[in-house]
């Protein structure tokens, strides 16, 4: 049986739905709630598909006003609230449950402003990754961070979690590329922190929002920093006999002062599993593969690529083989940003999210591989290796209780781990239900006193996504 637990929903709560759902739509229309199971249903879990629960009901506000209309009545009802961009989380940070009410902001989509010239963009927090950069491609910009997610997950979603992805190494994560939010509080509310300067006056209390886990506020617009896209750019696929020999060759590279634009790591079940997918000519005769990306002009891209191959021989590499086209180049990122997707089509997993430092690499990634084994389980692992953020997949039947017992254990024993050899529980995935009876593992109680007084003075009644982040025993509210 899970040892995830959840808080007891309020049936004084529930039996107050029609009245709730009616004040709901009174502000959004029939066309910004949802209320009947069917349809609720799409709701009751987020990538973290092990844990459900039926939410309340659904509402979709248009506007920054609607949403801070619909807050300030939850508010008022004292009504719990969870936000939700796509449902893509893996940390079950958009899990409701049944005394709450999920806001979701598919229907803010749209792009708001384009400037160019301060490299600057104005959205709605709906609007998906990948479209930030698909809106701005035709000035040859783009904004940088990328998850594996980005066709689907929301900029709120992001900004939630501090996101990352496979080009964080040289551009960084969410925090690094936010300017500004418009967020509203849990009484309506409507903060505008930050903006297009570079660096705001005050207290930096964007660095507070950005990562908060929907705990603070519902951001409903963000203005983000936008980059010029390089003169071009590609990978070189590196294949090594060994995971350490990889993890070494990471460091390496590193520590000789090159900065990629990425650096992926698959081990050998990761790599079959998504060459059967995406057919991008990974080999299949190696215990792990490296994905090295550089960008620049042709000749440093040339030199740069020369010098990562030497560095790769030295560990042992075999055939590498470097990406000479666009579509070659497509090809092998389709293999990596296709993985996850590619994985569920073998297997239930449960992605974990540690960080660690570089150097650590090679020891970190055998000692994963026989915490699995000693649970009885298989492990994957496919994760941005040049920053450290470590994606280990771990494969169970999701239908059978005591092998999601088992997973939730060997989870939680990696993450220790990461914590242990001086890395953090969560990279970019956040802390949700699946991290947040280990927030003590790294943290003590007055680390978490003090976070959790923030969180109170932004939302003193708990409402906002509760029962996440901070462990159930010891909070301050809720």
């Amino acid at each position: 049986m899970s040892f995830i637990a959840m808080p007891k929903p309020d049936p004084e709560i529930i039996a107050r739905r029609a009245e709730i759902a009616a004040g709901l739509r009174a502000i959004v229309g029939d066309e910004g709630l949802i209320v009947s199971e069917d349809e609720r249903r799409a709701y009751e879990t987020d990538a973290l598909t092990a844990y459900r629960a039926m939410p309340l009901a659904v509402v979709l506000p248009a506007t920054t006003g609607e949403v801070s209309a619909v807050l300030k009545f939850l508010n008022a009802q004292k009504v719990p609230v969870v936000a939700r961009g796509a449902g893509t989380s893996l940390a079950g940070g958009a899990l409701p449950s049944e005394d709450a009410v999920v806001l979701g902001v598919s229907r803010m989509s749209a792009v708001l402003e384009m400037n160019f010239a301060d490299r600057v963009a104005v959205l709605q927090s709906g609007i998906t990754n990948i479209a930030i950069s698909q809106a701005v491609a035709h000035e040859q910009f783009f904004y940088a961070p990328d998850p594996s997610s980005q066709l689907a997950c929301t900029i709120a979603g992001n900004i939630a979690m501090n996101s990352g992805g496979a080009h964080c190494l040289k551009y960084g994560v969410t925090t690094n590329n936010l300017l500004g939010v418009k967020m509203v509080m849990m009484d309506g509310t409507v903060l505008d922190i930050g903006g297009a300067a570079l660096d705001a006056g005050g207290y930096d209390l964007l660095g507070l929002v950005c990562g908060s886990e929907g705990q603070l506020g519902i951001v409903t617009e963000a203005t983000v920093r936008i980059l010029r896209q390089a003169e071009g750019a590609r990978p070189v696929l590196l294949g090594f006999d060994s995971a350490e020999a990889a993890g070494a060759c990471v460091s390496d590279i590193i520590g000789h002062g090159i900065v990629p634009v990425a650096i992926e790591y698959m081990d050998r079940p990761a790599i079959k599993v998504c060459e059967s997918f995406a057919h991008a000519g990974y080999p299949l005769d190696v215990e792990a593969l490296l994905i090295v990306e550089v960008e620049g002009s042709e000749d440093e891209i040339e030199a740069m690529l020369a010098r990562i191959v030497e560095i790769a021989g030295s560990h042992g590499t075999r055939t590498p083989r470097i990406a000479r086209t666009e579509a070659e180049s497509l090809a092998i990122w389709k293999g990596r940003k296709s993985a996850f997707g590619a994985m569920g089509r073998i297997s239930d997993y449960m992605c974990m999210d540690g960080t660690i430092p570089t150097g650590r690499l090679p020891e970190v990634l055998v000692k994963i591989d026989a915490i699995c084994k000693g649970h009885g389980l298989s492990v994957a692992n496919i994760f941005h290796a040049g920053d450290g953020n470590l994606h280990p997949l771990i494969l169970y039947n999701v239908n059978d209780p005591a092998e999601l017992e088992k997973a939730e254990k060997a989870g939680a024993d990696i993450l220790k781990l990461c914590v242990e050899v001086g890395g953090c529980l969560t990279g970019e995935h956040g802390v949700g239900i699946e991290k947040r009876d280990l927030m003590l593992d790294q943290f003590n109680e007055t680390d978490l006193h003090q976070q959790q007084r923030l969180k109170t003075l932004f939302d003193p009644r708990w409402l906002l996504n509760p029962a996440k982040v901070f462990p159930l025993e010891g909070r301050l509210q809720g």
